[in-house]
C-alpha cells in the first residue's frame, strides 16, 4: 500500500507540467521584484503612512479650531499672548518657570 501511494506521489511531482507550475510559483512568489516580502513592506509602509496622515488631520483640526478662538474671543487672544509671547498688562509682573530636563 505505501509503495503504492509513494509511486502515486513520485508520478504526480515528475509531471511536467507539474514542474512548470512549482517553477512558475517559486519565481513569482520569491524570486519576482514584486515578491511577497516586498508587498508585505510596501503594506506595512501604506499603514503607517495613513497612520501619519490621521495625526495630521487631527492637528490641522485642533489649529483651525484654534485660530476660530483667537479670531473672535479676546480672553482667548489675551491668554494666548501670554503663555507664547510673555505678554503682559501695566504694572503686572511675568514670572517665567523653567522645569529641569533630568
Amino acid at each position: 500500500m505505501k509503495k503504492i501511494k509513494e509511486t502515486l506521489f513520485w508520478k504526480i511531482i515528475k509531471n511536467k507540467y507539474v514542474i512548470v507550475c512549482l517553477v512558475f510559483f517559486l519565481i513569482i512568489l520569491i524570486l519576482d521584484e514584486n515578491n511577497l516580502l516586498v508587498i508585505r513592506s510596501l503594506r506595512k509602509d501604506v499603514a503607517e503612512l495613513e497612520y501619519t496622515i490621521d495625526t495630521m488631520r487631527q492637528g490641522i483640526h485642533q489649529d483651525s479650531l484654534q485660530a476660530v478662538r483667537l479670531m473672535y474671543n479676546l480672553d482667548t487672544i489675551e491668554r494666548y499672548g501670554r503663555e507664547n509671547y510673555f505678554m503682559k498688562r501695566k504694572n503686572e509682573d511675568v514670572f517665567v518657570v523653567v522645569e529641569n530636563e533630568e
